[in-house]
């Protein structure tokens, strides 16, 4: 296996469901952290969601409070996601928080003969 580590970070400008993370194809990722920090000293919450292959949605966090000026770790042990799965946040309101998340990307190693 090929093994990779990323992050990837958004600002929630908006209200609307954003895009944080999609898995690769031919990948499996295992999420180590989501760390989110509210940056305007106004308490505020989070959803966090997965949507499959299929486009079935899977609530992780629903309205989760981060405190004011507060940073808070969601995972409290590592998520496994697989390939084309869509991990997708959602701020009560816009301009308040930023998320981090980071993963390890593993794709099968090519067969040489």
């Amino acid at each position: 296996m090929a093994n990779s580590f990323v992050n990837k970070k958004v600002d929630l400008t908006t209200t609307s469901a954003t895009t944080l993370y999609t898995v690769p194809s031919a990948t499996t990722a295992i999420i180590k952290s989501i760390i989110v920090s509210e940056d305007s000293g106004n308490a505020d919450t989070i959803t966090v969601t997965i949507t499959d292959a299929s486009d079935n949605v899977f609530s992780l966090f629903k309205t989760k409070s981060i405190s004011a000026n507060g940073t808070t770790e969601l995972l409290s042990a590592p998520l496994v996601l697989e390939e084309s799965e869509i991990l997708k946040v959602t701020a009560a309101t816009a301009n308040r928080l930023h998320v981090v998340l980071s993963a390890l990307q593993s794709k099968p190693r090519e067969v040489t003969t």
